[in-house]
């Protein structure tokens, strides 16, 4: 069972239609012995990341995610998912995030238009197990304003917007995007399928 996390943010119902129609096993949940027992995590989110701190302790979700992580769970950031594993935000000063890579979260600078919305290429910057299949230069779908700034060689992929930023993680058993899988049509489903390949 693949645990989509329900912390009271996020785009919930379009997450789950695509794991759905994979045929994915899957659960909407805030419990944490149901977190604690799932083969995996996805962490979706929209929204600004100083609330969704608030909510993931609000709920008591931070510490349980953070352990399973750590763990080796297999675990999928969308958009706010990815950036809650840095340190901090720009958009939320003060306010700290899961501190699980190092760098933080930052605005798009330079009178670029924001939110950075519809479709961009991504280029993949290493053999990436959730990118098997995909070509590179493939499109995604982003809807954000803020992206990460990675201290340390965990970029998959990369994407050009007023300049090039990280659009992407990989490490061991944590994958993040800053693009939407959900919405990105065929490639988009072809990535979360690689995912689930990864849970089994």
């Amino acid at each position: 069972m693949i645990a989509i996390v329900d912390y009271g943010m996020g785009n919930l119902r379009s997450v789950t239609n695509a794991f759905a129609h994979l045929g994915a096993p899957i659960t909407v949940t805030r419990e944490k012995a149901v977190i604690k027992d799932a083969r995996a995590i996805v962490l979706p989110g929209v929204g600004a990341f100083g609330k969704c701190m608030e909510n993931l302790k609000r709920f008591d979700l931070l510490h349980v995610l953070k352990e399973e992580i750590l763990s080796g769970k297999p675990y999928l950031g969308i958009c706010l998912g990815l950036q809650m594993l840095f340190a901090s935000s720009e958009e939320a000063p003060g306010i700290e995030g899961m501190g699980l890579f190092k760098g933080r979260v930052v605005k798009f600078k330079n009178n670029l238009k924001v939110p950075h919305m519809g479709w961009n290429q991504v280029e993949q910057m290493k053999g990436s197990r959730i990118f098997d299949g995909i070509n590179q230069g493939e499109h995604f779908y982003f809807v954000h304003s803020y992206y990460p700034e990675p201290e340390e060689a965990v970029a998959a992929t990369t994407t050009e917007y007023g300049g090039v930023f990280t659009s992407s993680i990989e490490r061991e058993n944590i994958f993040a995007c800053q693009f939407h899988p959900e919405k990105s049509q065929k490639k988009g489903l072809h990535l979360l399928q690689n995912f689930i390949n990864l849970c089994e």
